[in-house]
């Protein structure tokens, strides 16, 4: 994939399409073949290089948003930068701008259970670009959200992958999502094929 491009991957329920994100991500191990992320193979490496690869080089944005209700939207926007050793208030700067770029601005404060469903995708859409990675992974991200909200967040992915030089891998079973993307693959059981 190239920085910019936004990639859609479809296919039945249960063929693994969520298994191959976890791949990419470096959750879960091939039996067979290799995951190469900015030339380096995930192939053998161990528990915290995986993690040290995930902080820098990847966003991911979760079907359920997997947002820490313990935490305010900012905290939760912040979290990568946090973990990756940015001190809390450049953190707290680049969050309070990651939010007011999705449309929450003065949200900050506000807990993960205090929003709406679409404003908790926001929140994850945030936390996943927050930090400039160089991937972002997006399974099913619009898949609890109604028609009108999906189509913006859709949007508003396209637009901040576009703007950041990000490539992303979309998992949906959205046709509102093939409006943006630059290339459609099938996962079946044989394999991906082009759409």
């Amino acid at each position: 994939m190239r920085p910019g491009e936004r990639v859609l991957l479809i296919g039945e329920s249960g063929v693994g399409k969520s298994t191959l994100l976890n791949l990419c991500a470096g959750l879960d191990s091939a039996d067979e073949g290799d995951v190469v992320l900015q030339g380096k193979s995930l192939r053998g490496l161990d528990d915290r290089s995986l993690a040290a690869i995930r902080r820098h080089t990847l966003g991911f944005v979760f079907q359920a948003f997997h947002l820490i209700p313990h935490l305010h939207v900012w905290q939760n926007t912040a979290l990568p930068l946090l973990l990756n050793g940015i001190d809390e208030a450049d953190a707290r700067s680049a969050a309070r701008a990651m939010l007011e770029n999705v449309g929450l601005a003065g949200r900050e404060q506000s807990f993960p259970g205090e929003l709406s469903g679409g404003e908790q995708q926001r929140v994850a859409l945030a936390r996943a670009l927050v930090h400039r990675p160089a991937l972002i992974l997006a399974d099913e991200p619009t898949g609890n959200l109604d028609p009108r909200t999906a189509a913006a967040a859709i949007d508003l992915l396209a637009e901040q992958v576009r703007s950041r030089a990000a490539a992303l891998l979309m998992v949906t079973h959205s046709a509102q999502a093939e409006r943006i993307a630059d290339r459609v693959l099938r996962l079946t059981p044989e394999g991906v094929v082009t759409a």
